[in-house]
């Protein structure tokens, strides 16, 4: 049951494609894609500090 057949996908792609219509659909995928690039460089930004800090810590301890 938690699996997605390929009827189950061809009648999610027909709604989707009622609803946004053909010429909103790129724009989405677009937005979604944007969205998701700029988490990811996020997530980098907010790595970095704890690694200079996890860094420091075991450069002071010797």
């Amino acid at each position: 049951m938690g699996r997605f057949g390929i009827t189950e996908i061809i009648l999610i792609l027909l709604v989707v494609v009622l609803l946004f219509g053909g010429r909103k659909i790129p724009e989405l995928m677009k937005g979604i894609g944007q969205g998701l690039k700029d988490f990811k460089k996020a997530s980098k930004v907010d790595e970095d500090p704890e690694k200079i800090k996890t860094d420091s810590k075991e450069g002071s301890s010797n």
